[in-house]
């Protein structure tokens, strides 16, 4: 199993709950930190364009699948890791190498991030150091956006892969995908974190470190042996 963590996150932090869950139930679980260009944090990833940083995913399962002698890997993504892996199913190969795909968070068809796109857009005409800033800096943080190049690309022909076992898993306090419905994926198993426990409120971050997450994304992965939400 592979975990691919969200933008500014990494291996260590944003699956410090998920992670130890996983293994106490069996699983064999690899994690990563890609996407670290130079002037970020060494401790944070996700920030270089997702066309770099889907290059380091296929390697990393490369090394996986050499190492465990298995023929293929299950991902668990969070956030941005919802979307760069689809890049490396898509279009580098992936596809044949993974069995399971459980999305937390997922935005496969962008967000409109409160028309954040929109305004920065509108900086950048009158200020154009406004738009040179976050692509120097994140490299990722555009691609994200409904209707960007990568996102149409992305959902060119569909966005699910055909072959792989999708589940997603989605808030509707998701403060960061906006609207939350851009994690349903037709063809998928598509689950609202709210219509299974009507009172966690978690939003994007926390649904990382949720025992009632936890348990569906274990859920997803067995599904002959799915055990009740207790919420």
């Amino acid at each position: 199993m592979v975990l691919v963590h969200g933008l500014g996150g990494s291996a260590p932090t944003n699956w410090a709950y998920m992670g130890p869950k996983l293994v106490s139930e069996g699983y064999c679980v690899y994690a990563l930190t890609y996407g670290q260009p130079p002037l970020v944090p060494p401790i944070t990833g996700g920030f270089s364009p997702m066309e770099e940083s889907a290059p380091e995913l296929a390697e990393f399962v490369d090394e996986v699948l050499a190492a465990t002698g298995a023929e293929q890997v299950d991902l668990v993504g969070h956030s941005e890791g919802t979307v760069m892996p689809q890049y490396y199913l898509k279009f580098l190969g992936g596809a044949d190498k993974v069995q399971r795909y459980v999305a937390i968070t997922p935005l496969y068809d962008g967000t409109t991030l409160h028309s954040t796109s929109e305004l920065l857009d509108r900086l950048a005409e009158e200020i154009p150091v406004v738009g040179e800033i976050p692509d120097e800096l994140c490299g990722s943080c555009r691609q994200f956006f409904k209707d960007s190049d990568f996102m149409k690309k992305l959902n060119a022909d569909g966005a699910a892969v055909p072959g792989i076992e999708y589940t997603t898993i989605m808030t509707k306090y998701d403060q960061l995908v906006t609207p939350y419905t851009s994690g349903h994926l037709d063809g998928a198993t598509n689950i609202v974190l709210q219509d299974v426990c009507p009172n966690d409120f978690s939003e994007h971050v926390a649904v990382a470190f949720n025992p009632n997450v936890a348990r569906l994304v274990l859920n997803a992965l067995d599904p002959a042996h799915a055990q009740p939400v207790r919420c």
